[in-house]
Protein backbone atom coordinates (compact mmCIF):
# COMPACT_ATOMS: atom_id res chain seq x y z
CA UNK A 1 0.00 0.00 0.00
CA UNK A 2 1.37 3.36 -1.00
CA UNK A 3 0.69 6.60 0.81
CA UNK A 4 1.79 9.99 -0.43
CA UNK A 5 3.15 12.66 1.88
CA UNK A 6 2.55 16.32 1.00
CA UNK A 7 5.86 17.74 -0.24
CA UNK A 8 5.47 20.81 1.96
CA UNK A 9 5.19 18.76 5.18
CA UNK A 10 8.06 16.24 5.29
CA UNK A 11 7.58 15.29 8.96
CA UNK A 12 3.78 15.13 8.95
CA UNK A 13 2.63 11.51 8.92
CA UNK A 14 0.17 10.49 6.25
CA UNK A 15 -2.90 8.71 7.57
CA UNK A 16 -3.18 5.34 5.82
CA UNK A 17 -6.57 3.73 5.40
CA UNK A 18 -6.03 1.03 8.04
CA UNK A 19 -8.43 0.18 10.83
CA UNK A 20 -6.11 -1.29 13.44
CA UNK A 21 -2.56 -1.15 14.68
CA UNK A 22 -2.05 -4.72 13.48
CA UNK A 23 -3.15 -3.80 9.94
CA UNK A 24 -0.85 -0.77 10.06
CA UNK A 25 2.09 -2.84 11.36
CA UNK A 26 1.69 -5.49 8.65
CA UNK A 27 1.36 -2.87 5.89
CA UNK A 28 4.31 -0.80 7.11
CA UNK A 29 6.52 -3.82 7.70
CA UNK A 30 5.96 -4.84 4.08
CA UNK A 31 7.26 -1.55 2.67
CA UNK A 32 10.76 -1.39 1.15
CA UNK A 33 13.56 -1.04 3.69
CA UNK A 34 11.27 -1.16 6.76
CA UNK A 35 12.13 -4.76 7.70
CA UNK A 36 15.87 -4.06 7.50
CA UNK A 37 15.51 -0.84 9.49
CA UNK A 38 13.44 -2.56 12.16
CA UNK A 39 16.02 -5.34 12.46
CA UNK A 40 18.81 -2.76 12.69
CA UNK A 41 17.01 -0.88 15.46
CA UNK A 42 16.25 -4.15 17.24
CA UNK A 43 19.59 -5.93 16.89
CA UNK A 44 22.05 -3.03 16.85
CA UNK A 45 20.25 -0.59 19.14
CA UNK A 46 18.22 -2.90 21.40
CA UNK A 47 14.82 -1.46 20.45
CA UNK A 48 11.39 -3.12 20.48
CA UNK A 49 9.97 -3.17 16.94
CA UNK A 50 6.37 -3.60 18.10
CA UNK A 51 6.72 -0.55 20.34
CA UNK A 52 8.24 1.50 17.49
CA UNK A 53 5.41 0.50 15.16
CA UNK A 54 2.87 1.38 17.86
CA UNK A 55 4.38 4.85 18.24
CA UNK A 56 4.43 5.40 14.47
CA UNK A 57 0.77 4.36 14.36
CA UNK A 58 -0.17 6.80 17.14
CA UNK A 59 1.51 9.57 15.15
CA UNK A 60 -0.29 8.65 11.93
CA UNK A 61 -3.61 8.33 13.75
CA UNK A 62 -3.11 11.64 15.59
CA UNK A 63 -3.41 9.90 18.96
CA UNK A 64 -1.97 11.79 21.89
CA UNK A 65 0.56 9.87 23.95
CA UNK A 66 1.13 11.30 27.40
CA UNK A 67 4.24 10.58 29.43
CA UNK A 68 2.14 8.17 31.51
CA UNK A 69 0.89 6.35 28.41
CA UNK A 70 4.42 6.14 27.02
CA UNK A 71 5.63 4.70 30.33
CA UNK A 72 2.75 2.20 30.45
CA UNK A 73 3.35 1.11 26.86
CA UNK A 74 7.05 0.70 27.48
CA UNK A 75 6.46 -1.32 30.66
CA UNK A 76 3.90 -3.51 28.90
CA UNK A 77 6.21 -4.10 25.94
CA UNK A 78 9.17 -4.87 28.19
CA UNK A 79 7.21 -7.41 30.25
CA UNK A 80 5.80 -9.20 27.20
CA UNK A 81 9.07 -9.03 25.30
CA UNK A 82 10.91 -10.58 28.24
CA UNK A 83 8.24 -13.22 28.85
CA UNK A 84 7.42 -14.30 25.31
CA UNK A 85 8.76 -12.46 22.27
CA UNK A 86 12.50 -12.43 23.01
CA UNK A 87 12.67 -16.06 24.19
CA UNK A 88 10.75 -17.24 21.13
CA UNK A 89 12.98 -15.14 18.85
CA UNK A 90 16.06 -16.67 20.49
CA UNK A 91 14.77 -20.22 19.93
CA UNK A 92 13.85 -19.44 16.31
CA UNK A 93 17.31 -17.99 15.67
CA UNK A 94 19.05 -20.96 17.33
CA UNK A 95 17.08 -23.32 15.12
CA UNK A 96 18.38 -21.62 11.97
CA UNK A 97 21.60 -23.65 12.04
CA UNK A 98 21.68 -27.42 11.61
CA UNK A 99 21.64 -29.51 14.79
CA UNK A 100 22.83 -33.01 13.85
CA UNK A 101 21.60 -35.64 14.21
CA UNK A 102 18.19 -33.90 14.00
CA UNK A 103 17.07 -34.02 10.35
CA UNK A 104 17.18 -30.61 8.64
CA UNK A 105 13.61 -30.87 7.35
CA UNK A 106 12.26 -31.56 10.82
CA UNK A 107 14.34 -28.75 12.34
CA UNK A 108 13.16 -26.31 9.68
CA UNK A 109 9.54 -27.34 10.20
CA UNK A 110 9.87 -26.78 13.94
CA UNK A 111 11.54 -23.43 13.29
CA UNK A 112 8.56 -22.44 11.16
CA UNK A 113 6.15 -23.34 13.95
CA UNK A 114 8.23 -21.34 16.45
CA UNK A 115 8.17 -18.38 14.03
CA UNK A 116 4.37 -18.63 13.88
CA UNK A 117 4.15 -18.58 17.69
CA UNK A 118 6.61 -15.66 17.83
CA UNK A 119 4.40 -13.74 15.39
CA UNK A 120 1.33 -14.54 17.51
CA UNK A 121 3.15 -13.19 20.58
CA UNK A 122 4.05 -10.00 18.69
CA UNK A 123 0.46 -9.62 17.56
CA UNK A 124 -0.79 -9.98 21.12
CA UNK A 125 1.63 -7.26 22.21
CA UNK A 126 0.54 -4.98 19.36
CA UNK A 127 -3.14 -5.48 20.20
CA UNK A 128 -2.42 -4.74 23.85
CA UNK A 129 -0.48 -1.58 22.96
CA UNK A 130 -3.28 -0.42 20.67
CA UNK A 131 -5.67 -0.35 23.61
CA UNK A 132 -3.36 2.05 25.50
CA UNK A 133 -3.51 4.87 22.95
CA UNK A 134 -5.93 7.79 23.31
CA UNK A 135 -8.71 8.04 20.73
CA UNK A 136 -7.85 9.36 17.29
CA UNK A 137 -7.70 13.08 16.77
CA UNK A 138 -6.40 13.80 20.26
CA UNK A 139 -2.94 15.03 19.32
CA UNK A 140 -0.36 15.87 16.71
CA UNK A 141 3.38 15.50 17.23
CA UNK A 142 6.55 15.56 15.18
CA UNK A 143 7.67 12.03 14.34
CA UNK A 144 11.39 12.14 15.10
CA UNK A 145 11.17 13.65 18.60
CA UNK A 146 8.37 11.21 19.44
CA UNK A 147 10.46 8.20 18.40
CA UNK A 148 13.56 9.51 20.16
CA UNK A 149 11.53 9.85 23.38
CA UNK A 150 10.17 6.35 22.90
CA UNK A 151 13.60 4.77 22.39
CA UNK A 152 14.95 6.65 25.42
CA UNK A 153 12.09 5.23 27.48
CA UNK A 154 12.93 1.73 26.27
CA UNK A 155 16.59 2.07 27.16
CA UNK A 156 19.48 3.73 25.41
CA UNK A 157 18.07 6.16 22.81
CA UNK A 158 18.46 4.95 19.26
CA UNK A 159 20.45 7.22 16.95
CA UNK A 160 18.42 9.74 14.95
CA UNK A 161 19.67 8.51 11.57
CA UNK A 162 18.02 5.03 11.55
CA UNK A 163 14.90 6.52 13.13
CA UNK A 164 14.72 9.14 10.37
CA UNK A 165 15.13 6.39 7.77
CA UNK A 166 12.38 4.34 9.46
CA UNK A 167 10.02 7.35 9.44
CA UNK A 168 10.74 7.97 5.75
CA UNK A 169 10.25 4.32 4.84
CA UNK A 170 7.21 3.69 7.05
CA UNK A 171 5.25 6.88 6.62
Amino acid sequence: METKRPSDAPDTPVRPDLSSLWDFAVAVHGRPDVDALCLELQDSHGQCVSLLLWRLWTLVEGRAVSAETLEAATACARLWDDAAVAPLRAVRRRLKAPHPPVPDAARQALRGRVADVELAAERLLIETLEALAAPSGAGEEASLPALIALTAGWGKPAPSEPLERLIAAAL
